[in-house]
């Protein structure tokens, strides 16, 4: 039998290429950029969800009331003035252990910055860091020496650290064996929180710009901002509250018996918009560019951080400075939505990056800073 050899060379050739293709795709130094390259081609589609999540609005007169402080009071309010919401500011990080589970981070600078933007921009009264583990380098044991983490020392003389236990968090799940991520955890105790204590709660990618004394002085027992141009969610990420909200009794009953291993947002973010449909008269809800905007989407996470020329960041610098220090005149925080922003952006930043790099975020952040921090 003949066979020709240059057909069989160019046949082995035809099967290995996409071989090698494809183990170089799979080698786990690229997979950040393969998934980076994934959630760009999905999130730019002409038919993604993303281009409604980052359409243009305006906020509705019912937003700016709230916003400025000019809701009216319900009828059904008892008569007298109600005590302002507490201006204490709420963290929660560490309820995984880094030890055993490295991929959930230890306290780093972006959570420094956190936390500073509500001593510097919030001019918060207190701030309470509640937490399970933050020793760096991370301990098997939790309460392990949270200030051998240089970031925690840094901000010691200014907040209040709350220790949580791992029973204490475990009982927070619906059933002992449910198999919630430790965000769905730190939903439920954020909402603990607000409703024992009051005040203002923020996730560890957030940063506040300005205090928010209209809102602290709200006749409406709950503040939340809407998330996305379509307004598809009302955002946990930040929110305000008195203590014994009914809105926020009923959203904790919602937890009961859930299963929140299927789900990611649902009760964080769209099942309170469904609430407030239908107990309008117990929230007070903001315009997307309260709390939430720029949106999560990549056009919006580049936004944020794309390098800017000198001109440009003359001229954000000046429009930061005449809004207080927001982007925009009706912004009184940011999300940074570290789990879309983390790889390509976020993981990046230092304080010598802060400092020389002008893009809007830093801008945004760069007063945050101390001043002998990494000189």
């Amino acid at each position: 039998m003949h066979y020709d050899m240059g057909f069989l060379r160019r046949r082995r050739i035809f099967y290995i290429v996409p071989l090698v293709f494809a183990l170089v795709l799979l080698s786990p130094p690229l997979w950040p950029s393969v998934r980076q390259f994934g959630d760009r081609v999905r999130q730019t589609l002409p038919f993604a969800y993303q281009w409604k999540v980052q359409q243009e609005f305006v906020p509705t007169q019912n937003e700016l009331d709230c916003l400025y402080g000019r809701t009216p009071r319900s009828s059904t309010d008892s008569d007298g003035e109600r005590d302002p919401i507490p201006n204490h500011v709420h963290f929660i990080y560490g309820l995984s252990n880094p030890y055993n589970k490295p991929s959930a981070g230890t306290f780093d600078f972006l959570c420094y910055l956190a936390i500073r933007s509500a001593i510097v921009g919030m001019k918060a009264d207190k701030i309470s860091l509640h937490y399970t583990y933050l020793a760096d380098p991370p301990s098997p044991e939790p309460n392990a020496s949270p200030f051998s983490n240089p970031w925690i020392r840094h901000l010691k003389d200014d907040i209040e650290l709350v220790y949580h236990s791992p029973e204490e968090t475990a009982a927070l799940k619906s059933s002992p064996d449910a198999t919630w991520q430790a965000a769905h955890v730190s939903d439920i105790l954020r909402l603990k929180l607000l409703q024992e204590q009051g005040g203002i709660y923020m996730d560890m990618d957030a940063f506040g710009f300005r205090p928010f004394t209209n809102l602290l002085k709200s006749p409406k027992d709950i503040i939340l901002g809407h998330e996305g141009g379509n307004r598809g969610g009302l955002c946990n990420a930040i929110m305000v509250a008195r203590k014994n909200s009914s809105f926020i009794a009923r959203w904790l009953r919602e937890y009961d018996g859930a299963d929140l291993s299927k789900e990611w947002n649902y009760h964080s973010v769209v099942l309170p918009k469904e609430m407030e449909l239908q107990h309008p008269e117990e929230v007070c809800t903001l315009p997307p560019n309260a709390f939430f905007w720029p949106t999560w989407t990549w056009s919006h996470i580049e936004f944020m951080h794309q390098q800017l020329s000198s001109d440009e960041a003359r001229k954000w610098a000046a429009e930061i400075d005449r809004n207080g220090g927001s982007l925009y005149e009706d912004q009184l925080a940011y999300h940074a939505w570290s789990q879309m922003a983390w790889e390509r952006h976020l993981s990046k930043l230092t304080p010598e990056v802060v400092r020389t790099r002008d893009t809007r975020f830093n801008i945004l952040v760069r007063d945050f800073l101390q001043d002998d921090l990494g000189r």
